[in-house]
């Protein structure tokens, strides 16, 4: 039996398929960098994975194959021109199948990752995404190719095309149709997205997926069931060790458990001040020279170091912007899945805009960009901000902007306009800043730096940093400066990419805060969460105020152990000292410890009291979000 003649279309459909996803595994491999821990046989494992995962997502894509056989009536397939149409679908299919693969190539290149959330969030808005693809790849000769490459490939395989079409539409079709609608629902029930986790190098993890069955998983599970997927211990215990975790010298219980709302008494006389708070994008330490960079990236940002009270141990809570505009805005360690920012019904929580608004503050949430972007408008409307983004800018408030937002320097002379109309007013001020140039396409007015706009992330760096100097140096000029605090953190750090889940160096982000009348320099190296920011800032200028918040006033936590969280989407990390415990689903725990300045790892047993440290925090968390302890009554 000569082989190659009795393939049915479902056969040739499904080698093309599974060829094309082995090329693209192999692609992603060679963009593995060096040092990345990968040998042979976990490459090998890998692979074998990786086809599981390649074959359960053929199955989804058979779908419409399945159907189509079951429902398309004989007179149709028994056309002359049916042929004509299997071959048009045939180009489209293997078009899209390259693009699937290209688009894969750039998102590994972006993120380290096969798609994740993050691509559904890029499906879902897609005139931002498309926009920033636009300005940050040649598209047009892109598409060209993959087009080229799909007629080419389509013509080759005609005649292959045209004899499996033909046995298999004269052939018992609606038997096999039937047939191939109980391979989805067998990948269902039989293959688990976590099943991707191979070893501990998060690299052979990558591999070992399918970004097509990534993609269809995190659109699936943005919010994960805390108690379904990841270990958990009694809740009255976990409440009542998380209740004793968040109690301070400066605060008492105002509600019974296991609600966690508290008074906070401020030590001294309240300071009213305004603050600014400036959350840089993709700001990560690694490229500050006040953190050890020694590539001149950030001449004002160092300069103001000298000046602002730094503190140089932070963690970012995730890889997201809105990740970490929840750590800040609600002091809340993260929850698997999606950000509190995405989810429905966001609203009500007691957040630090809530809580200046209380203080007769005006509270904005000032961003360069349209703020239905990731849903930020509709959360922070609905947790004590009023909204400025870039459908508040005039035409001539506008003097630069790409697909994310305006400028940096336009956000920040903005930001200056706003504070000026609440000072005119006789009224305090607080804002949260959200800046957008240091981001891919990394574009920013010419003439401003010696690098030239969109030629990488050193240029997006240099750009926000050289934007910061001058938006304090025309803050400087307002008669309300010397009573402003200004805070500068990063929203998350610029890649998390790297051999372990989750690599606790490069998770390391900037605070400082700047208030030369107020704020004596100096540098506080305790190690804290980003959670951990408003609480802090907030005892700085000691107010006394009610709050649900779960992070410590770091300056007044010196009897705490010094911990923080780090997390993806599915990922949680809880760091005690040198140490690191990951929860995962499938009710994962690991241990490993870490070198501070190397990044490098060493598994550790288990040990049961800092996982109880850690479900304490996590799954407290979860409980109180999940029974609304966190809002306003």
């Amino acid at each position: 039996m000569n082989l190659r003649r009795n393939l049915g279309i479902i056969t040739l459909f499904s080698l093309i398929y599974l060829a094309i996803a082995t090329v693209t595994r192999t692609v992603l491999l060679t963009m593995v960098p060096k040092g990345s821990g990968l040998t042979l046989p976990l490459v090998a494992k890998a692979y074998a994975a990786g086809l599981l995962f390649d074959v359960a997502a053929l199955a989804y894509l058979l779908i419409p194959a399945a159907l189509y056989l079951i429902l398309a009536p004989r007179r149709l397939v028994e056309h002359r021109k049916h042929a004509w149409l299997v071959q048009a679908a045939f180009l489209v299919i293997i078009a899209a199948l390259i693009f699937g693969a290209v688009a894969e190539y750039f998102f590994f290149e972006e993120f380290a990752t096969r798609f994740n959330f993050i691509a559904v969030d890029y499906l879902i808005y897609t005139g931002e995404v498309i926009g920033n693809i636009r300005e940050s790849y040649p598209l047009v000769p892109i598409l060209g190719a993959i087009l080229a490459a799909a007629l080419i490939l389509t013509r080759l395989l005609q005649g292959a095309i045209d004899r499996a079409a033909a046995i298999t539409f004269s052939g018992r079709r609606r038997r096999l149709g039937a047939a191939l609608l109980a391979l989805p629902l067998a990948a269902l029930l039989f293959v688990n997205i976590s099943t991707t986790a191979i070893s501990a190098n998060s690299y052979a993890n990558e591999l070992a997926g399918n970004g097509l069955y990534g993609l269809f998983a995190a659109f699936r599970n943005n919010e994960l069931d805390f108690t379904r997927f990841y270990a958990t211990r009694d809740n009255q215990q976990v409440m009542a060790r998380l209740r004793d975790m968040v109690e301070e010298r400066n605060n008492h219980f105002v509600a019974p458990p296991p609600r966690m709302t508290r008074q906070i008494t401020g030590e001294g006389r309240e300071k009213r001040l305004n603050v600014i708070v400036v959350v840089e994008e993709s700001l990560s330490a690694e490229f500050l020279g006040a953190w050890g960079d020694t590539r001149g990236l950030s001449p004002n940002i160092d300069r103001l170091a000298r000046e602002s009270l730094v503190f140089s141990h932070l963690y970012a809570s995730g890889t997201r912007t809105i990740r970490g505009l929840e750590a800040l805005s609600l002091s809340i360690p993260p929850l698997p899945g999606t950000s509190i920012v995405k989810r429905p019904d966001n609203g009500g929580f007691r957040s630090w805009g809530e809580v200046m608004k209380e203080k007769g503050y005006d509270t904005r949430y000032i961003y360069a960009g349209y703020g239905y972007f990731d849903n930020m408008n509709a959360f922070f409307s609905a947790n004590g901000f009023d909204i400025v983004d870039r459908n508040s800018f005039a035409q001539d408030e506008i003097t630069f902007a790409n697909i994310w937002g305006v400028c940096d320097e336009d956000l920040f002379r903005k930001t200056i306009r706003e504070s000026r109309a609440s000072f005119a007013a006789g009224r305090p001020f607080f804002s949260m800043v959200m800046t957008t140039s240091n981001h891919r396409p990394f574009t920013y007015p010419a003439g401003k730096i010696d690098i030239p706009s969109k030629t990488g992330r050193d240029g997006g760096v240099k750009y926000a940093d050289y934007a910061i100097g001058r938006f304090l140096a025309e803050a400087r000029k307002e008669p309300w400066f010397k009573d402003t605090v200004f805070v500068f953190v990063a929203d998350h750090c610029a890649s998390s990419a790297g051999k372990t889940d989750l690599p606790v160096k490069k998770y390391e982000i900037p605070l400082l805060v700047y208030a030369p009348h107020h704020v004596k320099p100096g540098r506080v190296d305790r190690m804290m969460a980003q959670i951990d920011v408003a609480p802090t800032v907030l005892g700085l200028l000691n107010m006394s105020y009610t709050t649900d918040f779960l992070g410590h006033d770091i300056l007044k936590a010196a009897n705490r152990p010094e911990r923080a969280f780090i997390s993806t989407y599915q990922k949680l990390g809880y760091i005690e000292g040198d140490r690191l415990l990951i929860l995962s689903p499938q009710k994962g725990v690991g241990v490993v410890r870490f070198d501070r300045r190397s990044g490098a790892t060493e598994p550790l047993p288990m040990d049961e009291r800092l996982l109880q440290e850690a479900l304490a925090w996590y799954q407290g968390a979860n409980y109180i979000y999940k029974n609304r302890l966190n809002r306003i009554p």
